[in-house]
């Protein structure tokens, strides 16, 4: 994905409030992608920085439907939400669903500004901890079975001697796989490979067996 200024889109049927919104917006500094139907919105999203602020209640998709929507299809943009009144379970719904924030329309435009700074910073986070996370399983991808199987055992706390002798292979070859493993990984201790195991979560699911003396 490259770099780009985030987007801050408008989902709202009502015209007027679309206009005004974006306009307050545009001129704070944002870039703005307005949208009248949740469906529009939907059609035209591609996966770049950003948020959205939403209506809670629109013709067709609604507000939570559109929420529902982006975490099916994998994008985390967070979502404030708007409305003409306050509804408590709907707020709650919405909250536990992941919303930033959710606002009357009669909110002060300072209480939205803020709302869609913290969204971005939230999204700006979220995107350089998934690019953190995919390359650290780029290294993971890096080693070989033999490697792999090899760590596992050693993040347990196998000693050399027992990796090698549950593995069929000589204690020098252990050696030689976790150098190998340290060097893929740049990692420098135990500590730091068990750490990076469990972020990457490699041995979530269960890890395939190797023959012996392979």
């Amino acid at each position: 994905m490259s770099e780009s200024a985030p987007v801050v889109h408008v989902v709202d049927d009502d015209a007027s409030f679309l206009t005004a919104v974006s306009r307050l917006l545009r001129a704070a500094g944002y870039t703005v992608r307005a949208s009248s139907k949740a469906e529009e919105f939907l059609a035209q999203l591609a996966d770049t920085p950003g948020c959205v602020i939403a209506d809670l209640q629109m013709p067709g998709l609604s507000g939570l439907d559109l929420q529902a929507a982006l975490t099916r299809a994998g994008h985390m943009l967070p979502v404030i939400f708007l409305s003409g009144h306050g509804d408590i379970p709907i707020t709650v719904q919405a909250m536990r669903q992941g919303a930033e924030d959710f606002l009357t329309k009669l909110a002060p435009k300072e209480e939205l500004l803020d709302a869609v700074k913290r969204a971005l910073a939230r999204d700006a986070r979220q995107r350089a901890e998934r690019a953190r996370l995919r390359e650290l399983r780029a290294r993971f991808d890096a080693l070989t079975p033999r490697e792999r199987g090899v760590l596992q055992h050693v993040v347990q706390g196998r000693l050399n001697k027992q990796i090698a002798a549950d593995l069929g292979i000589n204690e020098r070859t252990v050696k030689l796989h976790r150098t190998a493993i340290t060097t893929k990984l740049h990692v420098r201790s135990a500590a730091e490979l068990a750490r990076l195991v469990q972020e990457a979560g490699v041995f979530d699911e269960r890890s395939p067996t190797f023959p012996k003396g392979l």
